[in-house]
């Protein structure tokens, strides 16, 4: 399959997103890591972006909350490259009425082979990347074959 690239800037827009549970270590996460963040433009779900906004002092891109749309809304971004990195502290042990979207925003980074850090040990390790502070170009698959696949009808299925 060919391969396209894309470039992400020196200033990375950031996708911060948690579920309830762990709302508390992902605000803490950020305040540790404040001025890093601050060198960079910040996406985030409704509830946790109004926490990040109030505790950090920073500028947050407010979206809908997770459960009414904002992981979807993230996801999109990603589809369309507005998006460099996902930083989802999810909880892995508690369902969700929104765990579906939970899933395809987790499948779309992957399709669009998206840095995701899903617990603070990933977050971590990405944040600390000299990656973070030079531009960087994304390798991901050529979709243009996928696009332009022929899908037969239904009436050119029953036709045969």
């Amino acid at each position: 399959m060919k391969q396209k690239v894309f470039e992400a800037a020196t200033t990375k827009r950031i996708a911060l997103v948690a579920h309830d549970n762990y709302k508390p270590a992902l605000v803490e996460w950020a305040s540790f890591n404040k001025d890093l963040l601050a060198q960079h433009e910040i996406y985030s779900t409704g509830t946790t972006g109004a926490l990040l906004e109030k505790e950090l002092d920073l500028s947050v891109h407010r979206l809908q909350s997770g459960p009414l749309g904002g992981d979807l809304q993230i996801g999109a971004m990603i589809a369309e490259g507005r998006i460099d990195l996902l930083i989802f502290f999810w909880d892995p042990l508690e369902p969700h009425p929104h765990d579906p979207d939970v899933k395809a925003l987790l499948r779309i980074a992957a399709v669009w082979n998206l840095p995701i850090a899903c617990n603070r040990a990933s977050a971590d390790f990405i944040i600390s990347s000299p990656l973070m502070s030079s531009p960087y170009e994304r390798i991901f698959p050529d979709y243009e074959r996928y696009r332009q696949r022929t899908i037969k009808s239904r009436s050119a299925s029953k036709a045969s």
